[in-house]
């Protein structure tokens, strides 16, 4: 677990206020414990939403060798683009 900023569910309690000022404010993550144990994440929404565009490219990039893997069939860059656009629209409509 790469975060800096770790909170007990206890401080998530009492102090959830501040506790989403901090996020939405230091764009940094939360990372929340029960029992000493990492339980969930919190985000502001811009990270959040970046993150899930990096994983969109991700799923691009593993599907692209996959097919070239399989079919050999390459695709010119207006056509990676095209398809990029379209699976970033799709992440982003959720």
């Amino acid at each position: 677990m790469k975060a800096a900023n770790v909170r007990s569910i206890t401080d998530l309690k009492n102090r959830t206020k501040e506790l989403v000022r901090e996020v939405s404010d230091g764009g940094q993550s939360v990372v929340i414990t029960q029992n000493g144990q990492a339980k969930v994440v919190v985000m502001d929404v811009e990270q959040y939403d970046r993150l899930q565009d990096t994983l969109a490219m991700l799923k691009i990039l593993a599907q692209s060798q996959e097919s070239l893997t399989r079919t050999g069939r390459t695709y010119s860059s207006a056509e990676v683009r095209r398809r990029a656009k379209a699976v970033l629209d799709k992440a982003s409509s959720r």
